[in-house]
């Protein structure tokens, strides 16, 4: 990821904030966070519907539809991110280099 996804990633907090005076502090923290929830229903949803196997509704999505819900999740998560903490952008690299090394370590 590079600091133009960061300064869009701002860019939708910011927004969210103006438009959800209401919600403040921990409130706006655990709103973000159950976003992530939702956002993964749909993926679900999607999947599902991709897949034509819930029998009510058939194949009523398509595999770019369920990919533009993962996105959704990972844009939710990362807003998220940047609602707990202004240090997202160097945590979310240094957990992705972690989790890159446990898996694909250096070899000698």
């Amino acid at each position: 990821m590079d600091a133009h996804t960061w300064q869009r990633i701002d860019r939708l907090c910011q927004w969210l904030d103006e438009e959800t005076p209401s919600a403040s502090g921990s409130d706006v923290r655990l709103l973000r966070v159950l976003k992530i929830s939702e956002e993964m229903g749909e993926v679900a949803e999607a999947v599902h519907g991709a897949l034509g196997t819930n029998p009510r509704k058939g194949a009523s999505h398509t595999w770019e539809d369920v990919e533009k819900e993962l996105i959704d999740v990972a844009v939710s998560t990362l807003v998220a991110l940047r609602t707990i903490t202004p240090d997202a952008e160097k945590l979310f690299t240094t957990r992705l280099d972690h989790l890159v090394d446990r898996v694909l370590p250096e070899r000698s």
